[in-house]
């Protein structure tokens, strides 16, 4: 085999005087074809750093292999991504362990959706989409089905179409968690919502009316605070409400960022939390085992989601004619530091 020409099928076969359609074959463990001479192939292959034509393949079949995973930008403040990281490594693990490749397509805020989705499409390469950062009624989730595409969508949209999904049972996280502060004496209970109009945010005030409501409690719009919450804006929101004159004693927390960001608060004013301050938090990453705090989080494996879009999504693209998975993933409760 010639130095620096890159190895194919042909140059194989020659060398180990087996037919193209052979060698083709055993690296696809055909089983017409013999054990002896699938192990043969495949250590000659592997010795000449033989790797499969990509292009080659789309030509012959329509599928590139290749899985792309749109993900917006939460802010433009670091850290402020940080939950998107086990995500993605779900969706890679996943992706390879299948034989496809996983492109993340990164949008920044202020960005349109639904022109960054066409601008995708149009320009091709990918056999399905995951799609992130659900609103209601989400006009993606129609333009996808009417043109063919198989897509699968992190979160759900109210929509009555039949589409792929996974997603995270928010409304009955913010229920649970506004419950639990009711239970520890809070009577005023902050709720840290995050992007407005997006369907993580709408479900996580449906749970918290829900147990407010079933508690005969009054809800207080000035204790709703929905914003870009980094650490900086989520401790700017606390302390406000803070140095209100009947400030809140519990806290719905939206995410580990907002987390960090109200201990600074409840730190300054001189609080300690799981005494003076509650706060119930929503933990995608793990990060609140290691704060040493008294506090109540619902663990959200997102590696495991990660996973479950992926093998959605290719299910679609192999199998266009199984049922579409739809999967909503509960948080695990889980007491920190002795509460």
């Amino acid at each position: 085999m010639a130095l620096n020409s890159r190895p194919n099928l042909r140059q194989i076969a020659t060398e180990l005087g087996l037919s193209v359609t052979t060698v083709s074959r055993a690296l696809k463990d055909g089983p017409e074809v013999h054990p002896d001479t699938i192990e043969r192939v495949k250590a000659a292959a592997n010795a000449a750093g033989y790797v499969p034509n990509l292009h080659g393949r789309a030509l012959r079949t329509g599928l590139t292999r290749t899985l792309t995973a749109i993900l917006p930008m939460e802010t433009r403040d670091y850290l402020s991504d940080i939950a998107k990281l086990p995500l993605i490594e779900g969706m890679t693990l996943a992706a390879r362990e299948s034989g496809y490749s996983l492109s993340v397509y990164s949008t920044t805020p202020e960005e349109d959706p639904q022109e960054n989705l066409a601008r995708l499409i149009q320009l091709g390469g990918a056999d399905g989409i995951v799609i992130t950062r659900m609103v209601s009624n989400d006009p993606r989730i129609p333009y996808l089905l009417e043109r063919g595409i198989p897509f699968i969508a992190f979160g759900r949209t109210g929509s009555a179409l039949d589409y792929a999904f996974v997603d995270v049972d928010n409304e009955g996280i913010a229920f649970d968690a506004t419950r639990m502060l009711l239970d520890k004496g809070c009577r005023r209970i902050a709720l840290q919502l995050l992007t407005r109009d997006d369907q993580y945010s709408a479900a996580r005030l449906a749970g918290y009316t829900k147990a407010m409501d079933a508690a005969g409690k009054a809800i207080d719009p000035q204790m709703i605070g929905q914003e870009d919450f980094t650490m900086e804006a989520s401790e700017g929101w606390i302390s406000r409400l803070l140095d209100m004159p009947d400030p809140p004693t519990g806290l719905v927390c939206a995410n580990e960022l907002g987390l960090l960001g109200a201990l600074g608060a409840t730190r300054r004013k001189g609080l300690v939390v799981g005494r003076d301050f509650h706060i119930v938090v929503r933990d995608s990453t793990h990060m609140c085992r290691y704060l040493s705090v008294p506090l109540i989080a619902h663990v959200v494996d997102m590696v495991a989601i990660g996973r479950s879009l992926v093998e959605g999504l290719i299910r679609q693209i192999e199998a266009p004619d199984a049922p579409r998975i739809q999967q909503v993933v509960e948080g695990k409760v889980e007491h920190m530091a002795g509460v």
